[in-house]
């Protein structure tokens, strides 16, 4: 993780998961920049174990994991997220994640698509990619 300053005087802060594939590729999990979060495509690998599960219900979870997680450092909620592509590599996959994209988004109802199209390696079956926009919070 890291903060670097942009050419208009503002932070941007980098989050980071571990992923050996940030690195290797040269992105980070999400940035951050002011009110906004960009999470990059996640996939369903449990980072602390870099395992793939097999069945894309749980890649689906795991993506939602990763992706929560990474808010959270940014300092955002799921509940923030303005926009969210789904890639999945079948379209036999579109109905069985359907139910849980819904119980994830289904009150956020963010600005969404999804995509049927190949992805970087064969166990790979959903990848997940959100931007956040920081609410006004109120103070309770």
């Amino acid at each position: 993780m890291g903060v670097s300053r942009d050419d208009r005087g503002g932070q941007r802060r980098l989050i980071s998961t571990g992923s050996p594939f940030e690195k290797t590729a040269g992105y980070s999990r999400a940035v951050v920049d002011g009110d906004w979060c960009f999470v990059s495509g996640t996939t369903g690998y449990d980072y602390a174990t870099m395992a793939m599960p097999d069945s894309v219900e749980e890649q689906t979870r795991n993506c939602l994991s990763t992706i929560r997680a990474a808010l959270n450092e940014g300092g955002f909620e799921l509940a923030d997220v303005v926009r969210a592509h789904y890639y999945v590599t079948s379209r036999s996959y579109v109905s069985r994640v359907f139910p849980i994209l819904g119980e994830a988004f289904g009150d956020i109802r963010p600005a969404a698509t999804m995509i049927v199209c190949e992805l970087n390696e064969p166990e790979m079956k959903i990848e997940i990619e959100v931007t956040a926009l920081r609410r006004k919070r109120t103070a309770s």
